[in-house]
């Protein structure tokens, strides 16, 4: 590959006579003449003091700071906001989850075109950093890759490993009376033990691994642990990758091809990981201006075995996956399978294949399983449609076996009617509890519902009721649950027209979502449906709602044709 000119942007607002008023201003902050007359990276992060899973970001971006400067770069730091899911779940805080994706990728994306980096390298953390960052770096067009700040170590419970999946189902189990007060008390203060991301295959560790199969993020960089000393090492060598990728003028739009995103979909189907990939994937991919559609997923995901036995649905978490041998690991097993194509690139200019090929794995590991005695034959997301879901709904598998389940519909307006009716022992065996009007419009926001889900399971009713909603799940969710329902009720989908007591059916080897009405029936009880006031008329979740597709489409934001 020929070298590009590695101040391909940079020169734009730093060179000649013209600018010297812009470069008095950095000289002011510190910048030297040499500095400024080198390739100017950008080092983007989000550290933000409301959650743990960003918390070491600000040392992070010194390490990455350092590696840039020591491969003859001049990085340039810059913060961009964190919704945590976990702190907001349940509550009005919540919707804000998945607008901040958006968010988070136009104010990279705005200081990337502002500044003019020349390249740029993104820390990441919690949930949405993750697809905001990839999003802004396709849209930046400039040589760049993707570091996760890594997961949080587990904590301990009773003697056991715990993270924070487990104290959302202890509140189910509270108020259902069993588990203590002094139990739950405690669970919640030893489960979360310092920083980094929530520890189990839930979305930002999934998302995490999607970056590296996709080949935004170096193979095996994101397996160290938050406060591991290896995660400094990463990010350090991630500054000298980012201006090598320079050099070479090596873009995202070189790497994401439609096989990159079929290795990305099998490593989360691989793993058990969360349904919100499919989410992100899709909007990554309309922004790669690759084809993918939502059936992609199920396709791939039928041919990947489950492999790692990792939370929600397994035993283990992220760190004990790194014991075992991490990404590279699952990697090496995956190729050597045939599941994933080793010939597409990553970050290094290296292909998967070469980058696994030197796996290595701790004796006597059982995280990682070969893929010849799989945990389960097939990955573990589904795509069901039917006259509920014309566009399609999300169910992940992992974890349990339960592939039937027919009941009456419980119709709930928002998630806070749902945990009301949860925890007050409303909701009994064979009940599919539908949640509405929390889609990419409806909410605004798209909600995950890891609080009715985990007080569902809590309870032990999580293997004999079933529930669907137009918003998301979380990471952590686990039981028979149908999430993305799409049209959404906002949009007038048929899930609009479901009244308490209809006969809902989620089949899953037949991929199908339905209710025990004609296509007229649902027509007739939508005839006199109205477009809901928007929830918010001003501000960001007003244009949010204005702008948002259908999460069929990853619930991108976009001008209206």
């Amino acid at each position: 590959m020929e070298t590009t000119d590695t101040r391909h942007k940079s020169r734009t607002i730093l060179e000649g006579r013209d600018r010297a008023p812009a470069r008095s201003y950095l000289k002011g902050m510190g910048f030297s003449e040499e500095d400024l007359n080198k390739p100017i990276v950008g080092v983007a992060h989000s550290w933000i003091e409301t959650m743990p899973c960003n918390y070491n970001q600000r040392r992070l971006a010194e390490r990455v700071k350092e590696g840039v400067r020591a491969a003859g770069g001049t990085p340039m730091e810059l913060n961009t906001i964190a919704i945590s899911d976990g702190i907001t779940m349940g509550t009005e805080g919540m919707k804000a989850s998945l607008v901040s994706r958006e968010v988070i990728a136009d104010s990279i994306e705005l200081v990337g075109r502002g500044h003019m980096f020349d390249a740029v390298v993104s820390i990441v953390g919690c949930d949405k950093t993750l697809p905001g960052a990839a999003m802004a770096l396709v849209r930046l067009g400039v040589p760049g890759c993707i570091v996760y700040g890594g997961s949080i170590a587990p904590g301990r419970f009773k003697g056991r490993d715990v993270t924070i999946q487990e104290v959302f189902e202890a509140v189910g189990a509270n108020a259902a009376g069993r588990m203590s007060d002094e139990d739950l008390k405690e669970i919640e203060d030893h489960a979360c033990p310092g920083a980094g991301a929530c520890g189990g295959q839930f979305t930002a560790n999934t998302m995490a691994m999607v970056l590296e199969f996709l080949g935004l993020s170096p193979m095996g960089s994101a397996s160290p642990p938050a406060n591991d000393p290896r995660k400094d090492e990463v990010c350090v060598e991630a500054g000298k990758l980012v201006m090598d990728l320079l050099h070479r003028g090596l873009t995202p739009h070189d790497i994401l091809t439609r096989e990159a995103f079929e290795n990305a979909i099998a490593a989360g189907a691989a793993t058990g990981g969360s349904t919100n990939l499919v989410l992100h994937l899709l909007a990554l991919a309309r922004e790669a201006d690759v084809p993918l559609d939502i059936d992609d997923f199920d396709r791939v995901s039928e041919r990947t075995p489950i492999v790692a036995d990792l939370k929600p649905g397994g035993r283990y978490t992220a760190v004990d996956l790194d014991e075992a041998g991490g990404s590279r690991l699952l990697g090496r097993r995956l190729v050597e399978a045939g599941l994933v194509d080793g010939s597409q690139l990553t970050p290094t200019g290296r292909t998967i294949a070469e980058e696994v090929e030197g796996a290595e794995e701790a004796s006597g590991q059982d995280v990682i399983v070969p893929v010849e005695s799989p945990l389960k034959e097939t990955g573990g997301l589904v795509i069901l449609k039917g006259n509920l879901a014309p566009e399609g709904c999300v169910v992940k598998v992992a974890g349990y076996t339960r592939l039937h389940h027919e009941g009456p519909a419980r119709v709930f307006e928002s998630e806070e009617e749902a945990m009301e009716a949860a925890q007050g022992g409303h909701i009994v065996e064979d009940d599919v509890v539908v949640i509405r009007y929390e889609g990419p419009k409806g909410g605004p926001g798209m909600r995950e519902m890891l609080g009715v889900t985990a007080a569902i399971v809590g309870q032990g009713l999580g293997e004999s009721v079933a529930l669907l909603t137009d918003g998301r799940f979380s990471g952590a969710t686990r039981g028979l649950m149908a999430g993305h329902v799409a049209p959404e009720a906002a949009h007038r989908g048929p899930i609009a027209a479901l009244r308490e007591g209809d006969r809902l059916t989620l089949d899953i080897e037949n991929r199908t979502l339905s209710v025990a009405l004609s296509d007229e029936e649902i027509e007739d009880r939508l005839e006199d449906w109205e477009d809901p006031r928007p929830r918010y008329e001003t501000g960001v979740f007003a244009k949010y709602a204005a702008l948002v597709s259908s999460a069929s489409e990853g619930a991108i934001t976009r001008p209206k044709e």
